[in-house]
C-alpha cells in the first residue's frame, strides 16, 4: 500500500501497490468511503456535513482518488513501497548501493500563472505535464536520473474530474520521464481561493554518480553550445502574456489566424520534456563525457540561464541568426508592441534547453539529440579570451557564472 497523503481530511491519494490497500486519513474527524472489497477505510464522522458546511467536500476527494489512481500506479516500479499509516511515500533506495558516491539532486517548482489560462478555458489535462517538466527537467541539468516526485494542489473547491485530470497529466509525464509519483496532497482552501481557482506545485529527487556530475567545472575554451527547441512558451512569462492579452481585449477563446488556433490552445501547449532523451544520450558509451553542462531555459530567459552553467571567466555570444522564434512569440510581441530582443529575459523564444559540449564531438551529440526527436542546432562557442563584458549577462540567481549575450538578428 502507498498512501499519497492528504492533510486535514482533504483528498487522499490512494494508489494500488503490491501490498493490501488501506488508508489512514490524517485529520481530526475521518470521513471516508469504502472502496469495494476493501472494507472500512476509517472512522466515519457522526456528522459528516459539518466540514462540508465549512466548504471542504471530502466525498469529492474520494471520487477524485478513484479517477486518478490507475494513472498514478503506472508510474510505480518495484522500488515504490508503502506501509500502514501512510504519512509518507516510500521508495526503496537499495539501488543506490551500486553507486560509488551517489549524489541526490532535488528540485521544486510550479507552473506560475499559466494555470489562470487553464482555469479560464476549463482545460486541465496539460498543466500536469507542465509541472513535471519544470521540476524534473531541472534535475537532469546536473546529469541526474529522477527517482520520485510529489505534488501539491490547492483549490477553492475540489471538483473530482478537474483534480483527476491534473493528476493524470502529472502521472503521464512522470511515466514518460521514468519518475515515480509517490505522494501528493489536494487541499481545499474555501474562502482563500475562488471555486474555480487552483495552484499546483511539485518536488522531485534524483541521483547522479559524483564523478558524472555535470556543471561549469567541466566547461572549457572552444566548447560548443547546442540549443534544443522549445514546444512553445513552456511555463514562464505568462504574467506578461496575460497583460498583453488584456491590453488588446482578447479572449483565450478567440481564434488567431497567425497561430492557426485559438489563443488558449496555443498558450496551453504543454512544456516539452527533455529528461528521457537527454539521459539516453548521457548514457551512450560512444558519447561518454561529451556533454559538459546543461541549462534549462526557464524564468530569467535565455542569456541568464545559460550563464548559470558556465564558469567565471568564460563567455559566449548566442547567434540569433541560428534560429527563428516560434510564431507564438512573434505574434505576442507584435500584439504588445515589443521587439523580440526586448523579450529575451522573459520568454524562451523557442529554446528550451542548452547543452555545452566537447567541440570534437559536438556533431555527434547534435545528431543523437535529433535522433531522439529534439530539434537541435549550434548556437555559439565558448571562449576564455579577455574582452569587455559590457552588454553581457553575467551569472544569475545568485550564481557567479560566465558571461552571455545574444547577437545578430533573428532568422525569418
Amino acid at each position: 500500500m502507498l498512501l499519497l497523503r492528504t492533510k486535514g481530511c482533504r483528498a487522499p491519494r490512494l494508489i494500488k501497490s503490491r501490498t493490501p490497500r488501506r488508508v489512514l486519513l490524517r485529520c481530526t474527524q475521518w470521513i471516508a468511503r469504502p472502496i469495494p472489497g476493501q472494507g472500512r477505510l476509517g472512522h466515519v464522522s457522526e456528522n459528516p456535513s459539518i466540514y462540508a458546511q465549512a466548504g471542504v467536500d471530502t466525498a469529492a476527494g474520494d471520487v477524485a482518488v478513484e479517477l486518478m489512481k490507475s494513472a498514478v500506479a503506472r508510474t510505480h516500479g518495484p522500488e515504490v513501497l508503502g506501509g500502514v499509516g501512510g504519512f509518507a511515500g516510500l521508495f526503496d533506495a537499495s539501488a543506490l548501493t551500486g553507486y560509488t558516491r551517489p549524489l541526490l539532486a532535488s528540485s521544486t517548482d510550479g507552473v506560475g500563472t499559466k494555470v489562470a489560462i487553464a482555469q479560464a478555458l476549463d482545460k486541465h489535462d496539460t498543466i500536469g505535464q507542465d509541472l513535471v517538466a519544470m521540476v524534473v527537467d531541472d534535475i537532469v541539468v546536473v546529469g541526474a536520473k529522477p527517482l520520485f516526485m510529489t505534488d501539491y494542489i490547492a483549490c477553492g473547491k475540489l471538483v473530482p474530474e478537474r483534480i483527476a485530470s491534473i493528476v493524470r497529466g502529472i502521472a503521464e509525464a512522470c511515466e514518460a520521464t521514468g519518475t515515480a509519483l509517490v505522494g501528493g496532497e489536494t487541499a481545499e482552501h474555501p474562502g482563500l481561493l475562488g471555486v474555480d481557482d487552483y495552484d499546483v506545485a511539485g518536488a522531485a529527487v534524483g541521483v547522479v554518480e559524483a564523478d558524472r556530475l555535470l556543471g561549469p567545472d567541466r566547461v572549457g575554451d572552444g566548447d560548443v553550445v547546442l540549443a534544443m527547441g522549445a514546444s512553445g512558451l513552456h511555463s514562464n512569462g505568462f504574467s506578461l502574456v496575460r497583460h498583453i492579452m488584456t491590453g488588446r481585449d482578447l479572449l483565450y477563446t478567440d481564434h488567431s489566424a497567425e497561430l492557426g488556433a485559438t489563443y488558449g490552445e496555443a498558450l496551453l501547449e504543454p512544456t516539452a520534456l527533455y529528461t528521457a532523451p537527454l539521459l539516453r544520450v548521457l548514457d551512450d558509451p560512444a558519447l561518454d563525457g561529451a556533454i559538459h553542462s546543461l541549462s534549462h531555459v526557464t524564468g530569467g530567459g535565455i542569456a541568464a540561464n545559460l550563464a548559470r552553467v558556465l564558469p567565471v571567466g568564460t563567455w559566449v555570444e548566442v547567434d540569433r541568426q541560428s534560429w527563428s522564434p516560434l510564431p507564438v512569440f512573434r505574434h505576442l510581441a507584435d500584439l504588445g508592441g515589443h521587439s523580440l530582443e526586448s523579450l529575451e529575459g522573459a520568454w524562451n523564444l523557442g529554446i528550451g534547453m542548452f547543452a555545452v559540449v566537447d567541440a570534437a564531438r559536438a556533431g555527434a551529440v547534435a545528431d543523437r539529440l535529433r535522433a531522439e526527436g529534439l530539434t537541435t542546432w549550434v548556437a555559439g562557442t565558448i571562449s576564455t579570451s579577455a574582452r569587455d563584458f559590457s552588454g553581457f549577462e553575467q551569472g544569475a540567481k545568485g550564481v557567479d557564472g560566465g558571461a552571455v549575450r545574444l547577437v545578430g538578428s533573428y532568422a525569418v
